[in-house]
């Protein structure tokens, strides 16, 4: 935030969508710059990191999956992705793959302003290190928040993506309570977000994969009928 207001950075290959994202994300006290691809994404980028990307999922050259990644690895800004596609799994890829929010096309400039707020809210209270632990032990498990590391007690590091480390962080700061797809839902993408009830169901039943391939006598996730997930375990400091 160079002057106290945040920067947003839209990156979409259709200028009228540009044009009228960046006029009305300014006129409600935003700093906003835009960007055609990838590639003018990368130049703005190198001038000046922003506070968030709203970054199109279909673009010529390398699309918004493949941007997501990149930038997630480089440990980069927060990223709102925006599609016209209404496939479940791509809402699925976004998440693993380290979005913050997903946002499908049409949407009312206003919804879009609510999800920038919300993620720049969370963004903001990440960085400043609000959690008062930051390593965890439940089961045969240990969890290093910070570091986004899950290993078992032999310190073998399980490979987790992207979607199912905040679903299984979403647990931990909450074990022991049952937690609706809602509830579940507003903690990986932020308050507003469509209750796509199965998106969770997946990252769940993947996550369950990995935690039994470590733990398969314990059901660490049970399902609650007609209310959501249970995380069974107990959790503790980490030695």
């Amino acid at each position: 935030m160079h002057d106290g207001r945040p920067f947003i950075l839209i990156v979409d290959d259709d200028p009228e969508i540009r044009r009228l994202l960046a006029e009305f994300l300014a006129r409600e006290g935003l700093e906003v710059e835009t960007a055609e691809d990838a590639v003018a994404m990368d130049a703005a980028m190198a001038r000046r990191r922003p506070d968030l990307v709203v970054l199109d999922l279909m673009m010529p050259g390398e699309d918004g999956l493949s941007v997501c990644r990149r930038l997630r690895t480089a440990a980069g800004p927060a990223i709102l992705m925006l599609t016209a596609k209404s496939d479940e799994i791509d809402r699925v890829v976004g998440l693993e793959l380290g979005a913050d929010d997903y946002l499908a096309k049409p949407f009312g400039p206003r919804e879009l302003l609510a999800r920038i707020r919300a993620v720049l809210r969370r963004t903001g209270e990440r960085a400043g290190g609000m959690a008062p632990l930051r390593r965890y032990a439940f089961d045969r498990f240990t969890i290093d928040l910070d570091a986004r590391q899950l290993t078992d007690e032999a310190g073998i590091s399980l490979q987790l993506t992207s979607g199912e480390f905040d679903l299984l962080s979403c647990f931990i700061e909450r074990p022991r309570r049952v937690l609706s797809r809602d509830q579940i839902l507003d903690r990986l993408r932020g308050r507003g977000a469509e209750p796509f009830d199965r998106t969770v169901d997946m990252l769940v039943s993947r996550l369950r994969r990995k935690l039994a391939s470590v733990s398969p006598d314990v059901e660490l996730i049970s399902t609650v009928r007609n209310g959501g997930y249970l995380f069974t375990a107990g959790v503790g400091p980490a030695p």
